[in-house]
């Protein structure tokens, strides 16, 4: 499939959902006998024809190692590779190509800057402050880094809606804080938190940003440039790409300063038993053999999503969340957990009388695929007093249709646990 075909509109003017869902040969099977209603997409996107394509074409006709290698086949795997990078770089408004470093996933992403940045440059009594909504991979980093180094984490609360308050995000706010590292979009409520905000406060008060963007990227058009963060991590797998790539994206004089996250082959200028020179960025963070088939085939992600126009998306997926939102709350006993003005397109939610493992394993009986449990974000659930929520996550392939029949699968589960 070429770009050249792909389109979410029709002759007039409306958003083409079947037309995008043919993209995706996974989505044509059907579970327990039904058809399946995909609604897991916020642990993982599938994966539309374009990405596989252009996967399977490295694999059969260009694979070998990148940069190390004079022959023809590593010539060729190096340009698909740093292309890759170049479309990356477009899809954030980057600076430069030299601020994208591939990574394996928005986790290493995090353990980079933590692992990187936080070790040379951050002390004790420093601070670093998240807030109460982040993913584990937002939190656990920087627990290992308090204990290592003796800093002090300072979370933002949120408050019965899930908004981040951010007064009190002001208020922590010191001479003591170095790093802001906050979620773009919260993966367990859809909250969209207002980052360029959260920016100019935390450079106000002299600190490096972070932003977590896995949830916010598959949705909307993202300018780094115009966010003016230090960073931004992002995970190739929920933006319609392969698993085991990802990105972060750094200003360029902020990674030049920053020292090697990891070490071995491949980021570095020269080697003796007395003295490593290091590369300049990003290779001096991509140390080994890359994820190159994954790499090329996020690119092709980069290139079907900008093909369709994240606008479009974003549209679309905002008129799932409406509706969404609608029929559920016309199941009796549900509570939706997560209210926020502004949200991404993800419900989670709780039955009165059952457990979410219940819920999920139930609609999975009638082909649908939502998340259960605490969505890798426990603080969130200790927050609202729930062990865990079930989550219902929507992308640009999901229809109305979709959403009626998780609401019959949801009055099945209602039937066989009475309120």
């Amino acid at each position: 499939m070429t770009l050249a075909a792909v389109s979410l509109a029709d002759n007039r003017g409306r958003f083409d959902v079947e037309r995008a869902r043919a993209d995706f040969p996974i989505l044509k099977q059907r579970i327990n006998g039904r058809p399946l209603v995909y609604l897991d997409n916020a642990a993982s996107a599938q994966k539309p024809t374009l990405v596989l394509d252009a996967m399977r074409d490295v694999y059969e006709t260009t694979y070998a190692n990148v940069h190390r290698g004079v022959h023809t086949l590593s010539q060729r795997a190096t340009v698909v590779f740093e292309a890759a990078r170049e479309k990356v770089a477009r899809f954030l408004n980057a600076g430069s190509a030299d601020e994208i470093v591939f990574v394996r996933g928005a986790t290493e992403a995090i353990n980079l800057v933590a692992g990187s940045l936080g070790r040379r440059y951050l002390a004790a009594g420093d601070e670093v402050v998240i807030s109460e909504m982040e993913h584990h991979a937002n939190i656990v980093p920087w627990q290992l880094l308090r204990e290592e180094k003796g800093i002090i984490l300072r979370v933002v609360p949120i408050d019965d809606d899930g908004v981040l308050k951010l007064d009190a995000y002001r208020a922590l706010l010191g001479p003591r804080t170095r790093l802001v590292s906050i979620a773009h979009v919260s993966n367990a409520l859809g909250t969209v938190n207002p980052v360029a905000e959260i920016v100019r406060e935390a450079h106000r008060a002299g600190a490096f940003v972070l932003i977590d963007g896995c949830q916010a990227v598959p949705h909307y058009p993202v300018d780094v440039r115009e966010l003016g963060a230090d960073f931004y991590a992002l995970s190739s797998h929920k933006l319609y790409g392969p698993t085991s790539v990802g990105v972060l994206w750094g200003r360029g004089e902020v990674l030049a300063e920053m020292p090697p996250y990891q070490g071995g082959g491949e980021m570095i200028a020269s080697v003796s038993f007395d003295k490593t020179t290091f590369k300049k960025p990003p290779h001096r963070f991509e140390a080994g053999t890359p994820a190159i088939a994954e790499a090329v085939g996020l690119g092709a992600a980069v290139d079907y999503l900008t093909g369709l126009g994240l606008a479009a998306v974003h549209a679309h997926e905002d008129a799932l969340l409406a509706y969404a939102t609608r029929r559920l709350g016309e199941v009796p006993g549900l509570r939706i957990i997560g209210t926020a003005p502004e949200k991404a397109a993800i419900v989670s939610f709780v039955m009165d009388g059952v457990h979410p493992h219940d819920i999920g394993t139930i609609v999975d009986q009638y082909g649908v695929a939502i998340r259960a449990g605490h969505h890798c974000a426990q603080p969130v659930m200790d927050r609202f007093g729930v062990a865990a929520t079930a989550r219902a996550s929507f992308a640009l392939y999901n229809t109305m249709a979709e959403v009626d029949a998780l609401t019959e699968a949801l009055a099945a589960v209602r039937e066989l646990f009475p309120a």
